[in-house]
């Protein structure tokens, strides 16, 4: 059986601005189902400096400002190597605070955390979404989609009649600048990030097994933007991992009320039906997404992985090339596909996938698991 999909968002709101009026939360919401959760849940926590933030506010950035301006100080300040350290981890969504004490976010977490100090600044923060950056990828039985995002810091309103270059709107990014040609962008709310952190959060508990704290972190940002389709989603995931199919279907069914083409509620609402033995629904579902999504994300690569275990491996290198062929950034891919290159005895490729595996991967976990399989490979190479 697949994997429950829910659509992670470390970055970014895919769905397209909802005008219709949202579900009704109050009849989704199954908060006696649930356990305390093991942390407090506080929105206000999101973008708050705390005091080795504000140190660093008087410290590092101000002192900048009137020589670089406040745009320019803060990203000399943040994004200087030689200070902050910053670097991209995907494994967790952290909080401003969190994020600045760890110096590592995802995209996400990064951009809250420089709208954080952008703000204490005074300066006006512009959040955007960056139109045709989804990324799949799947961790504890559940697979994700995830988007990016960046923002934009304009001029504070007294610096703003000052006029010329040095106060002109000024994109920060944290992919690296070769990426960011040609990118198509949209303006999101503030309270569509906070939306998408506790989204994250939700899906992050949820990867690891916590439905609790899953379900009060997705219920959470229902609460704190209703319009947010994808919050829907994962609420209706957290119910069809715990069992709950008629919450998990009027989930998603909320969703498809407003979006019916979204390929992963109807993904998801299939599985609900499967799993209660509606049969002809479940049918005329994948029928559906058939039409909309006739190969969807890891079609060629499960594919691959059963080739794997059937002792096919050449059909599994075909497999696997076919799909790092429509998205050659994500590791697992060149992972196994380095792996069939192994079993084949092709270990020049072997190792050339291994190593694309750790560049391309963007947990820690990862990467050790990788270089331990490389270390063999290369060790295997020596004694040839």
């Amino acid at each position: 059986m697949k994997s429950a999909s829910i659509l992670l968002l470390l970055c970014a709101l895919l769905a397209g601005c909802v005008t219709a009026p949202p579900p009704r939360a109050d009849d989704l919401f199954a908060d006696d189902r649930f356990g305390a959760p093991s942390e407090p849940i506080r929105v206000d926590d999101v973008f708050a400096l705390d005091a080795a933030m504000r140190q660093a506010l008087e410290r590092d950035i101000v002192p900048l400002v009137r020589r670089r301006g406040p745009q320019h100080a803060l990203i000399d300040a943040l994004y200087d190597r030689g200070q902050l350290r910053l670097e991209y981890d995907a494994a967790i969504t952290r909080n401003a605070a969190q994020a600045y004490a760890a110096r590592a976010g995802n995209c996400l977490s990064l951009v809250i955390m420089t709208a954080a100090f952008a703000r204490e600044l005074g300066l006006r923060v512009r959040y955007q979404t960056v139109y045709n950056e989804e990324s799949w990828s799947r961790a504890g039985g559940i697979q994700f989609s995830s988007g990016h995002v960046n923002l934009s810091l304009g001029a504070r309103l007294d610096d703003s009649v000052l006029g010329g270059d040095r106060y002109q709107p000024l994109t920060i990014d944290f992919l690296p600048a070769a990426d960011l040609r040609g990118q198509r962008v949209g303006e999101i709310s503030e309270a569509t990030i906070v939306a998408m952190y506790l989204n994250n959060r939700s899906a992050e508990a949820l990867a690891r097994g916590n439905a609790s704290d899953a379900y009060w972190w997705i219920r959470a940002a229902i609460v704190h933007q209703p319009q947010h389709l994808n919050a829907y989603n994962t609420l209706g995931v957290v119910y069809l991992r715990g069992g709950d199919l008629d919450l998990a279907r009027r989930a998603f069914e909320a969703v498809l009320a407003r979006e019916p083409d979204n390929t992963t509620a109807l993904s998801n609402l299939e599985r609900v039906h499967t799993r209660a033995g509606r049969d002809d629904e479940a049918r005329r579902l994948r029928a559906r997404l058939a039409t909309i999504e006739p190969h969807p994300p890891f079609h060629y690569f499960d594919q691959g992985v059963a080739a794997m275990q059937a002792g096919d491996f050449q059909r599994a290198k075909a497999l696997f090339e076919k799909e790092i062929a429509r998205k050659a950034d994500y590791h697992e891919f060149h992972f196994w596909l380095g792996l069939a290159h192994a079993y084949l005895g092709e270990l020049p490729q072997a190792r050339r996938e291994i190593a694309l595996a750790i560049e391309s991967s963007t947990q820690t976990e990862h990467r050790d698991i990788y270089a331990a399989k490389l270390d063999r490979l290369r060790a295997a190479r020596r004694v040839q």
